[in-house]
């Protein structure tokens, strides 16, 4: 039986969220604190598996419990926001980055036209959340990351143009450590696709452009792709590419879901792999399922160099591991030193421009 806490300061919302997850047979509501500090001290006394957590409550609030709960005992947290605000968005991504796994939208209502999805996206998450094994944030020595590190450069003189990402559970933390460790000049553009619920993708390129020195947008159709740029996939549209006359652009598209998801970190790669073909870095990163793993093969059948996040550093290794398997990648880096890789893939270019 998978025990939750919820942490909700709104009873009419904790009665929702224990109704939908008391409807499922492996699930058990095992407490409820209405602010912070009551459920850092319940998330002691009970050891949930999993924990909900509102971010604005009285007392406590949700960041601040995040960082308690997790620093006294790791245990899978899983933020639910009702995006209302910019000041609600900050607070929920500082949580994301004191370690909680996933954000997702507040459901309003059994009459809501959304509900059921949010519903089925709010069960499937808790569900997963609680198979992640959680560590102490301490730093873990790697006696390979020497080995990964200085393993040969492919295809020596190679001029690439472009950088795709695809991520979903524990992407938002991956992307905050690589990006924050890129440089300001970085000569390519990069493409994000990530996982997460409607109404949260503009609050993380705004987290996420305060912890870097390139500039964080949403991808906007038609225009052209810069370099030292990243350019996040918005809500319900996939991030494909187009090729004009002043170069790479930005094509939306609201073709189906992908594996279940729009946006989908597939029809990114598989349009990359057609634009780009062998002058484009794939990079499929920490989450849940199989997204991207299909899509990094046709990047590595075109001639793209593709590179996946280590098991030891990833979250979940859904997608990463399924791309293994499908003998997608080139090569397997240690997320600490992707950002010092990436660079120099892309240093011949930099070069050339300069």
């Amino acid at each position: 039986m998978l025990r939750i806490l919820i942490v909700e300061d709104s009873s009419v919302v904790a009665l929702l969220l224990r109704a939908i997850f008391e409807q499922q047979a492996d699930m058990q509501v095992v407490g409820h604190a209405k602010n912070g500090l009551e459920g850092v001290q319940m998330a002691h006394d009970l050891t949930p598996d999993v924990i909900t957590m509102d971010i604005r409550m009285p007392v406590m609030d949700g960041f601040e419990a995040t960082r308690l709960i997790l620093a006294d005992n790791p245990v899978p947290i899983v933020v639910v926001s009702s995006s209302v605000d910019d000041e609600e968005l900050r607070i929920t991504f500082r949580a994301i980055e004191e370690g909680a796994l996933a954000v997702m939208e507040k459901p309003r209502g059994f009459a809501h036209p959304d509900f059921e999805s949010i519903r089925r996206d709010l069960v499937d998450t808790v569900r997963a959340m609680s198979q992640v094994k959680l560590f102490s944030r301490k730093k873990i020595e790697r006696t390979i990351e020497a080995e990964i590190y200085d393993a040969p450069l492919p295809q020596p003189g190679q001029i690439y143009e472009l950088v795709a990402m695809g991520c979903s559970t524990g992407g938002p933390q991956a992307l905050q450590q690589i990006f924050s460790l890129l440089p300001g000049h970085f000569p390519v553009p990069i493409l994000v696709t990530q996982h997460i619920s409607k109404g949260f993708v503009g609050g993380l390129a705004a987290w996420l452009s305060d912890n870097t020195q390139l500039n964080v947008k949403l991808a906007e159709q038609d225009e052209t792709l810069k370099a030292g740029t990243i350019y996040f996939a918005p809500d319900d549209q996939h991030l494909l590419l187009s090729r004009g006359s002043s170069g790479l652009m930005v094509c939306l598209s609201q073709a189906s879901p992908c594996n279940g998801f729009r946006p989908s970190v597939s029809p990114m790669f598989n349009s990359v792999a057609q634009i780009c073909q062998h002058r484009a870095i794939g990079v499929l990163l920490t989450g849940m399922g199989e997204d991207g793993a299909d899509g990094l093969l046709a990047m590595r059948s075109a001639g793209s160099h593709t590179v996946v996040q280590d098991e030891m550093s990833a979250v979940v290794y859904g997608m990463p591991g399924t791309a293994i398997a499908l003998d997608a990648v080139d090569k397997v880096v240690a997320l600490d030193h992707l950002p010092a890789y990436l660079s120099r893939l892309v240093r011949e270019q930099a070069l050339l421009d300069g």
